[in-house]
């Protein structure tokens, strides 16, 4: 398979090239998103793609959209339901672009959190909560919290983002808007947690992206609870606090990168990945797919295209 780094579409107009996705105009109400092989790590696009990424994410993110129900910014993944001169490109690449309506961004990531993982043990361990949030001592690593918590983030154009406490998101958007996005984005998470404890899996943690639509609805937006997005574990082989979680996403990308000298990420050129890295990391991809929707990617892929 050929990887796709870059996209350029005859007849469109470029709006922006992330880390992952390119964004083009198809017309003023509609956006044609490209999840490419692009793969970020530590805010930085690393040198080597995995290819055949963007189409997992694309259906992944498709799936969620057609299952969750609710308001969102998506028309179509499948080519047969596009403009035709969009259509043909969405053929070319694979299943890698999804139709959505154009939607204003809420500038914040709505990240949620069921487990305790990730960059916020440190946080946990000091001081038992996690941006206000207050939790119950003992709490092991990969550990269930007794609900799931809404710790959003600034949404930084470049570097990191920066945690926000709920007070810190209500002097920012104001309190309604604070209010929706919290609730919006634990009843995602709280339909997402069951369709994945039916598949095998368990929904760590995710962020989601929210927007208001031409008649000022609050819906869901950008992608959905992909292993780009979301931090999965198998249910199986799960076990808090006897053995370290195995995440189901581009953890072991990170992984690798913690083993270079330091400053690598920092020098000129991108890290590369190693071919096992690779591959290892797209069977993560593929399998969550897997799992979630009961056929390969490339099942969905063939109906996207067709």
């Amino acid at each position: 398979m050929t990887a796709i780094t870059r996209t350029d579409l005859e007849g469109l107009t470029l709006i922006h090239r992330g880390k992952v996705r390119d964004v083009w105009r198809v017309d003023e109400a509609h956006l044609l998103l490209v999840a490419t092989d692009r793969i970020s790590a530590f805010d930085r696009i690393l040198g080597t793609p995995v290819a055949g990424k963007g189409a997992a994410l694309t259906q992944t993110s498709a799936f969620w959209f057609r299952t969750l129900g609710l308001e969102s910014h998506f028309v179509s993944e499948k080519a047969r339901d596009m403009p035709p001169a969009v259509a043909a490109h969405a053929r070319r690449l694979g299943g890698r672009a999804t139709l959505v309506r154009e939607v204003a961004i809420v500038p914040v990531e709505c990240v949620v959190r069921g487990h305790l993982a990730g960059s916020v043990e440190a946080a946990y361990r000091k001081d038992g909560a996690i941006q206000g949030v207050p939790l119950p001592p003992g709490i092991p690593l990969g550990g269930a919290f007794p609900t799931p918590i809404f710790t959003p983030t600034t949404k930084a154009a470049q570097g990191h983002d920066q945690p926000l406490t709920y007070a810190e998101l209500e002097a920012q958007v104001g309190f309604a808007l604070a209010a929706k996005l919290r609730d919006r984005s634990l009843e995602a998470f709280a339909l997402a947690s069951k369709r994945c404890r039916d598949a095998g899996l368990i929904l760590c943690d995710t962020k989601f992206e929210l927007g208001h639509d031409a008649g000022g609805r609050l819906v869901l937006a950008d992608e959905a609870l992909t292993p780009d997005s979301s931090r999965f574990f198998l249910a199986s082989e799960h076990r808090p606090g006897e053995r370290p979680p195995v995440a189901w996403d581009k953890q072991v990308v990170r992984d690798y990168l913690r083993t270079l000298p330091a400053g690598s990420m920092e020098a000129p050129d991108a890290p590369t990945l190693p071919a096992t890295v690779v591959a290892a990391t797209l069977e993560r991809y593929r399998a969550v797919y897997r799992k979630l929707a009961g056929r390969d990617v490339e099942a969905a892929v063939a109906e996207a295209v067709a």
